[in-house]
């Protein structure tokens, strides 16, 4: 049986770089974070619209990848991430995002911590509320009752973090 692993968290804080390693490790297949590629693609700045066709685009990429995936199946920045993300930038979020979160079916997912150094890109919007957004997520996370686990440290670190943790859910 599949078993889907969520790499979440506020920007910056090394979400695909992790989901990336540690689908190389388990050689398996990951779901790489759709709203980049997006908004890549946009030329205008999105709008609230916008976050539920990335939500949606997501979620059939892991459908989709699922089949192809060994027993394990990575997922970088899942539901949970769209929705604080929409509610951040436009104090609301579309029903269908919300109702599917109640949906998901992940084993763990493993939070990212703010202890990286921010880096600049285009997409990234908010430096000075790391510890803020990473607190929107951890509550998410213990309000819905979800398993999940803390990633800290440097690279190298969080990637032996992270392959203890899944082993030992395995």
């Amino acid at each position: 049986m599949l078993k889907k692993i969520a790499i979440t968290g506020p920007e910056s804080t090394g979400k695909s770089t992790l989901t990336r390693q540690l689908a190389e490790h388990y050689h398996t297949v990951w779901v790489k974070e759709y709203a980049r590629e997006y908004l890549d693609e946009l030329h205008r700045p999105y709008i609230f619209e916008d976050i539920l066709k990335i939500a949606k685009e997501q979620k059939k990429r892991e459908i989709d990848l699922a089949s192809k995936a060994s027993q394990l199946l990575f997922i970088d920045t899942e539901l949970i991430v769209t929705k604080i993300w929409s509610e951040v930038k436009f104090n609301k979020c579309a029903p269908w995002i919300i109702n599917s979160i109640e949906k998901q079916d992940y084993m763990i997912y493993l939070l990212m911590d703010i202890d990286l150094p921010w880096e600049y890109d285009s997409q990234r919007e908010h430096p000075e509320m790391r510890e803020y957004l990473f607190n929107l997520y951890k509550n998410e996370l213990k309000d819905r009752k979800l398993n999940f686990e803390i990633i800290s440290g440097n690279n190298q670190q969080r990637l032996q973090n992270a392959i203890e943790i899944v082993n030992s859910y395995l």
